[in-house]
C-alpha cells in the first residue's frame, strides 16, 4: 500500500498521476512545477536537502513542456515531470562541488548521462541535491552544504550519500529523484527517510565518471515511478565505456507477482560489531512472514561473508578514499569536513602487496555473494543496522566506523547485483525501517516487482511528514 498524501498539492502527485493530468489537460507542469518550488521554498530552511535551485529555468522548460502537450507532441511519461539530481551527477552549466568545500567550483561543460536521458524525455530539473564531501559518508555532515536532515525527525540524519535526494523525496520535492550508490547511498538514505531506492545491476545505468562499484538509480516514493525512471536512465551513452550492453527491458511490467514457489533467503546478521536494532529485525521478520503467507519460501540464511573479506573491503575503500583526497592541494584539504581529514590522518600505509590482498579479498566477497544469491530467487535483509541516527554523526557508532553501517548493502555493490529499499515498518519514535531486496545480477525487473508486490502487502504506511517540516521550518 502507498504512504497516504493529506496535501492535496500538486508536488505530491506521482509521475504516472502527472502523465495522465497532463494527458487530458487538467492539470499544466507550469503549476507542477510552481507547486514543487513553493514546497521548497517552504520546506528548505528546515531541511536543507537542495543545491542550485533553477527555478527560472524549471519554468522556462515547464511552459515549453505544456506547449508541447497542448499540441500533442509531449517527449513520453515524463514530459513535464519535475525531477531533482544528486549534484555528483553533472548538468551543464552548474559546479559540482561533490559536497566539499575543498572544490573548484567550476561550472561543467556537460550533463552527464542521466541527467542528459532526463532532459531528453522532458523531465524538468528543479534543483540539485546535496551530499556529504566526496559522497564518502553514510549520513548527511558536509563542509560545503548545510546540514541535510530527515523530515521524519529533523535531529536525524536522512543517510547518505544520497542524502537530499532521499530527503527531498520524503518531504515532496516533485516525484522522481536521481542518487547514486557505490556502497549503500541510495538505498541507505531511502531506508531512512521511508521513500524506495533502486541500486540498479552494476552498468545498467551509464555514468560519469565510471567506476566498478558506483551505480546511479531512482529515488521515488512510489515502485510505478523508479520503474519509470529506469526506463529513461538505462537508456545507452557511449561515454561510460564500463556500461552494459543496452537492454529494451520491460522496466514497467509490475503486474502482481506470484509469490507462490519463491524461494527468498532471509539474512538478519550480516556479522557487523553493530547489533542489529530489535526494532529492525522484528520489522523486516514480519515482512518476511506476510510474503511467506502468500506462498514464498523463506530460508534464514547465516552471513557469508568473512571477516578477512570484510576488512579487505574496509582497506580497499579507505586507501583508495585517501588516495583522492591527497591528490586535493594543501589549502584544498584544510577545508575538508574535520571528519574527513580525521579519517585520512588514521589511514596507515600499506604497501603494494597489502593493496593486493585487500583487492583479492573484494573479489572474494564478490564470488561468495554470487554463490550464494544463486540459490535463491531474492535475498532479504534490512538495509541498516538501526534506524536513523543523530544528523551531527557520521555513522552510527563512531567508535566502530562507516563499515558497519553498509554491512547489508555493500555486499551487493561489490557483487553487481539489483538491490533495492522499501519501507517495510516503523520504530517506536516513528522512524521508517527499510527492508533490501536483492536479485540475481541482471534481474533489475525482477526486483522491482517483488517490490512492487510488497508495496501492495505491507500494513498502511504512515502520512508524509511534509506538514510537520513546514511546520518546523516556519519556526526557524
Amino acid at each position: 500500500m502507498n504512504h497516504i498524501d493529506s496535501t492535496g498539492s500538486p508536488a505530491d502527485l506521482s509521475a504516472r498521476d502527472l502523465h495522465e493530468r497532463y494527458r487530458d489537460g487538467s492539470l499544466s507542469p507550469v503549476d507542477v512545477v510552481r507547486s514543487v518550488l513553493d514546497r521548497i521554498e517552504a520546506c528548505e530552511p528546515a531541511l536543507h536537502a537542495t543545491y542550485a535551485i533553477s527555478a527560472d529555468a524549471a519554468l522556462a522548460e515547464a511552459r515549453a513542456s505544456e506547449t508541447r502537450w497542448r499540441g500533442n507532441a509531449s517527449l513520453g511519461p515524463l514530459d513535464g515531470v519535475p525531477v531533482t539530481v544528486k549534484e555528483n551527477v553533472a548538468s551543464k552549466g552548474t559546479p559540482v562541488p561533490l559536497g566539499s568545500a575543498a572544490s573548484d567550483l567550476v561550472p561543467a561543460e556537460d550533463d552527464a548521462p542521466p541527467m542528459a536521458r532526463l532532459r531528453e524525455a522532458g523531465a524538468i530539473l528543479v534543483t540539485k541535491t546535496t551530499m556529504p564531501d566526496f559522497g564518502l559518508l553514510a549520513a548527511a555532515p558536509s563542509s560545503f552544504h548545510a546540514l541535510t536532515r530527515n523530515p521524519w525527525d529533523l535531529s536525524r540524519t536522512p543517510g547518505g550519500s544520497s542524502s537530499g535526494a532521499a530527503a527531498a523525496a520524503a518531504a515532496g520535492y516533485g516525484p522522481l529523484h536521481v542518487g547514486t550508490d557505490i556502497g549503500g547511498s541510495i538505498r541507505i538514505p531511502a531506508g531512512f527517510c521511508g521513500v524506495f531506492g533502486l541500486k540498479p545491476s552494476w552498468g545498467r545505468v551509464p555514468h560519469l565518471n565510471p567506476y566498478f562499484l558506483r551505480v546511479t538509480g531512482p529515488i521515488t516514493r512510489e515502485v510505478a515511478d523508479a520503474a519509470k525512471m529506469m526506463e529513461v536512465l538505462s537508456l545507452p551513452d557511449e561515454r561510460d565505456y564500463m556500461s552494459l550492453p543496452y537492454q529494451p527491458l520491460p522496466w514497467s511490467d509490475l503486474a502482481p507477482t506470484d509469490l507462490r514457489g519463491l524461494r527468498l533467503a532471509l539474512l538478519l546478521d550480516a556479522g557487523s560489531d553493530l547489533a542489529v536494532d530489535p526494532e529492525v529485525v522484528a520489522a523486516v521478520s514480519g515482512a518476511a512472514r506476510i510474503l511467506e503467507a502468500q506462498g514464498a519460501t523463506i530460508v534464514p540464511v547465516d552471513n557469508w561473508v568473512e571477516d578477512e573479506m570484510r576488512q579487505g573491503f574496509s582497506t580497499f575503500m579507505h586507501i583508495r578514499a585517501a588516495a583522492d583526497l591527497e591528490e586535493l592541494r594543501p589549502e584544498q584539504q584544510q577545508k575538508l569536513h574535520p571528519i574527513i581529514r580525521e579519517a585520512i590522518a588514521r589511514q596507515p600505509e600499506i604497501d603494494a602487496k597489502a593493496l593486493h590482498r585487500a583487492q583479492r579479498s573484494v573479489l572474494a566477497m564478490k564470488q561468495r555473494t554470487t554463490q550464494v544469491s544463486a540459490g535463491f530467487d531474492f535475498v532479504l535483509s534490512p538495509v541498516s543496522p538501526g534506524p536513523a541516527f543523530a544528523a551531527e554523526l557520521w555513522c552510527a557508532d563512531p567508535e566502530i566506523g562507516i563499515v558497519s553501517d553498509t554491512v547489508f548493502t555493500s555486499v551487493h555493490n561489490v557483487s553487481g547485483q539489483p538491490a533495492a529499499s522499501i519501507t517495510c515498518g516503523y520504530t517506536k519514535a516513528g522512524l521508517p525501517i527499510g527492508l533490501q531486496i536483492a536479485g540475481r545480477r541482471f534481474d533489475d525487473v525482477g526486483v522491482l516487482r517483488l517490490s512492487r508486490a510488497w508495496e501492495l502487502l505491507r500494513p498502511e504506511p504512515r502520512a508524509w511528514p511534509t506538514q510537520q517540516v513546514i511546520r518546523s521550518a516556519a519556526m526557524t
